[in-house]
C-alpha cells in the first residue's frame, strides 16, 4: 500500500496532544516535515515526534517536493487562506474544523482547491470511530423506531484571555469550536440537511465570544438541539430518541484511544450496553485520508458535507444576532 508523505502546518497544541503520536505510528502515513513560524518550536516538535524535516515557515513547507498532502491545524481564521495556499501547490488536504469562519470562505476556499486538482476533507475525527458507524447502523434499521430528537451537549471551561479559542477575530467562540460537532453529528445521524434554525447565546463582556450558544435544527419530521460552552464543566453527551427507544452516546466526541466506548440503547424489549473498541479515531481519520488519496475510497467528510455544515453554523449565528427563525440555504454541490 502507497505511503502518504504528510506535512504539518503549525505546531499546535491539539497536533500534539492528539495527532503526532497516534499518526506516527500508521503504516500507510509517513510525517515528512513540520512548519512554524519559529525555526526554534518547528525543530523541537520535529525532534519530539522523529518527523525529519523542519521549517520555519508554511510556505517553505508547502514548496517541498517531498510532500504530498497537508494537515492544517492552524486557527479557524487562517483555514480558507492555507487551503488555496496548499492548492497553489499540489498539495492535498486535511483542514481541522471548522473548515472556515463562515459559509462564502468555505466555498471560495473549497471551489478553489478542487479546481486545482486537490482532494479537501474537515478533521471531524468521531465519524471513523466504530461507535458512531454502528449507531447509524443501528438508527439505519429503525432499531429505536423514526427519529425524533437528537440532544447534544458539549462543553469545556477556559477562561484564559490569550486562548485562540477566546478570541473574536481568530474565530473563537463555542458556536464555531465545538457547535460545529453538535450540527455535524445531527446532520449524520439523520441523512438529511435542517430546513431552519434557531438559537439564543450568551457572549462574555471581556472576549466578546459566545460563551454559551444552544440551538435547535429543524430536519421536518425530526428536531436537533444542543448546547456548547466554552466556560462550563466539561461535559459531552449524545441523546438519540426515537418513536421506539433510545441511544446514548456516552463520550461521543473526545473519546479515548485505550478503553471502549459505550453505547446504551434501550427499547421496549429492555435496556443494553454496547462497548465498542478500543481505536483510535485519529488514526483511521488520517488513514482514511490517506487512502482517498490514493485509492479514490469514500469518505463521510466530503467538501460538501464541511460547505452544508458551514451553512448551518451561518443560519445559527444569523439567529443569534437577529432572533427568530432562520432558513438554512440550501447547497447542491461545491
Amino acid at each position: 500500500m502507497k505511503i502518504l508523505n504528510l506535512g504539518i502546518l503549525g505546531v499546535s497544541n491539539f497536533f500534539q496532544r492528539r495527532i503526532a503520536v497516534p499518526v506516527s505510528k500508521s503504516p500507510i502515513i509517513a510525517m515528512k516535515a513540520i512548519a512554524s513560524r519559529s525555526l526554534e518550536k518547528a525543530k523541537g516538535a520535529a525532534q519530539q515526534f522523529g518527523i525529519p524535516h523542519y521549517f520555519d515557515s508554511y510556505e517553505a513547507l508547502l514548496k517541498s517536493d517531498m510532500i504530498e498532502a497537508v494537515y492544517i491545524p492552524l486557527p479557524n481564521h487562517m483555514h480558507a487562506e492555507y487551503i488555496k495556499k496548499a492548492a497553489d501547490a499540489g498539495k492535498h488536504i486535511i483542514c481541522e474544523k471548522p473548515i472556515a469562519l463562515n459559509a462564502r470562505e468555505a466555498r471560495d476556499s473549497i471551489d478553489y482547491a478542487t479546481g486545482k486538482g486537490v482532494k479537501v476533507m474537515e478533521a471531524f475525527m468521531y465519524k471513523f470511530h466504530p461507535q458512531w458507524q454502528h449507531v447509524r447502523e443501528l438508527i439505519q434499521m429503525q432499531e429505536i423506531g423514526s427519529i425524533q430528537s437528537v440532544y447534544t451537549f458539549f462543553s469545556f471551561n477556559n477562561a484564559d484571555p490569550n486562548n485562540i479559542r477566546n478570541k473574536k477575530e481568530t474565530g473563537g467562540g463555542a458556536l464555531l469550536d465545538i457547535g460545529c460537532y453538535a450540527v455535524s453529528c445531527s446532520r449524520f445521524l439523520l441523512q438529511s440537511e435542517p430546513q431552519r434554525v434557531i438559537s439564543l447565546t450568551r457572549v462574555d463582556k471581556q472576549f466578546k465570544t459566545d460563551i454559551f450558544f444552544s440551538g435547535i435544527l429543524d430536519f421536518g419530521t425530526a428536531q436537533a438541539q444542543f448546547s456548547v460552552g466554552t466556560q462550563s464543566f466539561p461535559y459531552q453527551r449524545v441523546d438519540i430518541h426515537g418513536s421506539s427507544g433510545v441511544i446514548t452516546i456516552d463520550l461521543p466526541f473526545n473519546m479515548f484511544a485505550d478503553v471502549e466506548a459505550r453505547v446504551v440503547v434501550s427499547t421496549s424489549v429492555g435496556t443494553r450496553e454496547i462497548y465498542l473498541g478500543p481505536i483510535n479515531q485519529y488514526i483511521e481519520e488520517f488513514e482514511a485520508f490517506a487512502q482517498w488519496v490514493h485509492e479514490d475510497k469514500s469518505v463521510p467528510n466530503t467538501p460538501l458535507d464541511a460547505l452544508q455544515n458551514m451553512q448551518v453554523l451561518d443560519a445559527l449565528s444569523e439567529s443569534a444576532a437577529q432572533g427568530g427563525w432562520v432558513s438554512v440555504k440550501p447547497v447542491t454541490h461545491s
